[in-house]
């Protein structure tokens, strides 16, 4: 149905478009043709036209029925002349009556081209097609409000399952309950248990909040209206509302269904006090809460929203009666990434080598939208490589296409960029092998990829949850590594360490001002915090986050230092080792040390 409904939109706009581009492309060839005819020929004025045919100077004149422009062909002269006559009849009179009184005056009259006359009626009408246009798309605003996407019980997109969302064990468990209220309402009611009116997602961007919807509304078998939050809001002031209104009336009718909207915080951010597109937002946000509190007893529709961002929403949002359950879609543990693989992979073939155990390991901190990319990508590399399944090597290119970026082979590269690179990538895998905390490494390579002149990759062996003050530390050193060994091995630095000192500035400003890490700043709270909030813990407050945050810094620089002073040896072997074969794995790394 609601294919058909745009198929017709479609064929309305095509046909109205058509008409104007015929509209428009008819009078500009009338005004071009008008301003090549007055660019062609001078002006004669009215007064002067009397004064030549009473003079018997007029060799020839040219009229246009229905028109008041003429040509005028004066004796002697070559050029023709334009002119405009008040009065068409009483010219004609004048004129006939002179050639009675013998004067030589060739009076022609033509008939308007077509294209003319339509354009003149088209000019003339102008104004009503205006009028009638504006109309037409106030009236089609009206139906703007119509927007959610509609998908009944038989749809594809409710045909998802929670045996199609993996890692997501206890969300679904949770949920479970609304799926049961859905199949069967009365029951619950008999209890004098109440439909819970809403349950907000939230988490990461990828985490699976849209599909974990699609499988709720799978589940029950009800339909499924989707919107997002975007879709509300327009530039016409109380279209959002309007929306809101129209989205609602077509859920009551289809109950008992599921409502989900999409980035909730487009519309359901904090009221202000503003004016103009603030003000629209307030609006469509209090019709939203109207909405939510008008639900009767009888009306099974539950609105699911999501948003990555749920500290930006109005409190209002969240009070029980509105959206009653809270629920956080967190990354996957390596349990959960190894059976969200398993779904992607189903459809394609996997070589005998490939271990998604293995693949769940290394991609801690992925997302099942991530982990799907990954998947993908190796399908089109394995592809590429006219292999006849996906194999390890592929899925491992993958990752790293994913995580760094593309592989530059073709840059070409200075011997010097080169030996800079390589003992800079050496130093962060140096330091880090000498620090407690940090990650064993996996790969290091002097290969462009992405924006990265080279890259040094980690085996990630857990998933962590908390990380200690001790590990942002050690984090700092490792981070810092690559220019302390620039400075120590070459006696200067370069541009490539811009990212890592981004990086490890803003690691260090969060320990300060977000986690309480510093003991002069003590374990208060001070990030995103206005000018004026700061000056309630003293005048001079960023001074001396400024100072901590350096002092970490310079810490972690001076550490970084002594770590490659003590084991140069093992910096020029691995530097060496980079120049020779411009990527070594984790065995060969560690050989280095065992020598």
């Amino acid at each position: 149905m609601k294919d058909k409904n745009n198929n017709k939109d479609k064929i309305y706009y095509t046909i109205f478009s058509i008409i104007i581009i015929v509209i428009a492309v008819i009078i500009g060839f009338s005004l071009i043709n008008r301003n090549n005819n007055k660019e062609n020929s001078k002006e004669i004025s009215y007064t002067e036209l009397i004064t030549k045919i009473n003079e018997n100077a007029v060799e020839k004149i040219e009229m246009t029925v229905g028109s008041t422009a003429i040509k005028v062909k004066l004796k002697n002269e070559e050029e023709e002349k334009n002119a405009i006559v008040p009065s068409t009849q009483a010219f004609i009179e004048l004129v006939q009556e002179k050639v009675q009184e013998g004067n030589l005056i060739d009076l022609k009259q033509k008939k308007t081209s077509i294209i003319l006359r339509i354009s003149d009626t088209l000019l003339s009408l102008l104004p009503t097609i205006m009028i009638v246009a504006l109309f037409v798309v106030l009236f089609k605003m009206q139906g703007l409000g119509d927007k959610g996407k509609l998908y009944d019980a038989e749809s594809e997109k409710t045909n998802i399952t929670f045996k199609d969302v993996a890692g997501l064990d206890e969300e679904k468990n949770e949920l479970l309950e609304i799926v049961n209220f859905l199949k069967e309402p009365k029951k619950f009611q008999e209890m004098g248990a109440k439909i819970p009116r809403g349950i907000l997602l939230y988490g990461k961007p990828g985490t699976g909040k849209t599909l974990i919807a699609k499988a709720i509304a799978g589940e029950a078998k009800v339909p499924f209206i989707s919107m997002s939050g975007s879709e509300f809001i327009e530039m016409f002031a109380g279209l959002g509302a309007s929306r809101v209104r129209k989205l609602f009336e077509k859920a009551k009718k289809v109950s008992p269904c599921i409502v989900f909207i999409d980035e909730i915080d487009a519309i359901g951010a904090r009221r202000t006090g503003g004016s103009g597109a603030e003000s629209e937002n307030n609006q469509t946000l209090n019709q939203l809460l109207v909405e939510m509190d008008g639900f009767d007893s009888d009306q099974t529709v539950i609105v699911l929203a999501a948003t990555n961002r749920p500290e930006m929403l109005d409190k209002a949002l969240l009070r029980p009666g509105r959206f009653d359950r809270q629920i956080t879609i967190a990354v996957p543990d390596a349990k959960g990434r190894e059976e969200i693989l398993k779904i992607h992979s189903a459809n394609k073939p996997l070589g005998e080598d490939i271990d998604l155990k293995d693949i769940a390991t290394d991609t801690a901190g992925f997302t099942g939208a991530e982990l799907a990319n990954v998947l993908n990508e190796a399908a089109i590399i394995a592809t590429t490589r006219q292999h006849e399944k996906i194999v390890m090597d592929d899925l491992e290119e993958a990752v790293k296409k994913v995580t760094v970026g593309l592989q530059k082979n073709s840059r070409v590269i200075s011997e010097k960029d080169k030996k800079l690179t390589a003992y800079h990538e050496a130093g962060h895998a140096i330091v880090s092998k000498y620090l407690e905390t940090q990650q064993d490494v996996k790969e290091v390579s002097i290969i462009p990829r992405g924006l990265a002149g080279g890259y040094t990759m980690y085996k990630t062996n857990e998933d962590k949850y908390y990380i200690s003050k001790t590990e942002m530390e050690e984090k700092l050193v490792a981070l810092l590594g690559g220019r302390a060994a620039e400075q120590i091995a070459l006696n200067d630095i370069s541009t490539g360490a811009s990212n890592d000192i981004e990086v490890a500035t803003e690691l260090a400003k969060d320990m300060v001002r977000k986690y309480g890490m510093s003991d002069r700043v003590g374990p208060i709270n001070l990030e995103s915090k206005e000018q004026y909030e700061l000056q309630a813990f003293g005048n001079n407050i960023e001074d001396i986050i400024g100072v901590e945050v350096k002092e970490l810094i310079d810490t972690a620089y001076k550490k970084a230092q002594e770590l490659i002073l003590e084991h140069m040896d093992k910096l020029h072997a691995v530097a060496q080792k980079l120049l020779e074969k411009e990527t070594i794995t984790a065995e060969e790394f560690q050989k280095i040390f065992n020598r």
